[in-house]
């Protein structure tokens, strides 16, 4: 069984950003699994939420809901806090994604880029610090060892993605993406169910008309570029993100 795990930093993002090709490959059979890093108690826009907590618990929600319409595998909703994650503890949190990764075991990992999207969010340049560390570390025995001790096994990832977008928001802050060297055509029920899916996240309703009208501009695409592999090679075009991908790889 093939293995994809993505990791965010917000409710949404799932669906947001990496929606298509989540449904795209659990349709294909793949497990798909997502960490989120924070419950998005700080987003601006709060469904009528009267506290940070009661909007967690609302996002929490409405990321559930979205996760069942991406038909995803497994997903978990960290604690750490909205729009602090740069301030956050590197090591200790980069040891809890490769606990993470070395418990899902997955082939292929999917984050940001370091520029953060075309949000800019600093969040999501967080997110892909972190995710990437974790999935170089989390196949060194050297890296986390009481993970080992307990239990853990070593787990190298097979390839590292950051999505990517071949434009910017206007009124963001500048962002420098990675070119894309993959291509996924999710497909127009992939499309679909990435708007539906983003729009189970009810407390953000105020973004729908723009996401909706922004990713039917896209089309039925969505963009990554390689920015690891476990396999030392030049750089190709690619449209699926598990080419060259063994199912059971000897560390």
């Amino acid at each position: 069984m093939l293995r994809m795990l993505c990791i965010t930093a917000h409710p949404d993002d799932e669906a947001g950003n990496f929606g298509g090709t989540l449904f795209h490959y659990a349709q294909r059979g793949v497990e798909t699994h997502v960490v989120c890093l924070t419950p998005g108690q700080a987003a601006t826009h709060r469904g009528g939420a009267k506290s940070d907590d009661e909007l967690a618990q609302l996002r929490r929600r409405e990321f559930a809901a979205s996760c069942k319409l991406l038909r995803l595998t497994g997903t978990a909703v960290l604690d750490y806090p909205d729009s602090r994650l740069d301030q956050q503890n590197f090591y200790s949190t980069v040891g809890d994604l490769t606990q993470r990764i070395r418990q899902i075991r997955p082939h292929v990992v999917i984050t940001y880029g370091p520029e953060g999207g075309v949000t800019a969010h600093p969040d999501h340049s967080m997110a892909s610090v972190f995710a990437t560390m974790a999935f170089h570390w989390a196949g060194r025995m050297n890296r986390f060892p009481d993970q080992l001790q307990s239990g853990l096994a070593p787990h190298r990832a097979q390839k590292l993605y950051y999505g990517t977008a071949l434009f910017a928001l206007h009124g963001r802050q500048p962002i420098s993406p990675s070119p894309a060297s993959a291509v996924i055509e999710v497909g127009k029920e992939g499309l679909e169910i990435k708007i539906a899916a983003f729009k189970c996240h009810a407390s953000q309703a105020p973004l729908f008309p723009i996401f909706e009208e922004t990713v039917r501009g896209w089309g039925n695409q969505e963009l990554f570029p390689l920015a690891a592999t476990i396999k030392p090679r030049k750089t190709e075009m690619e449209t699926d993100l598990f080419e060259g991908v063994a199912e059971i790889f000897d560390l």
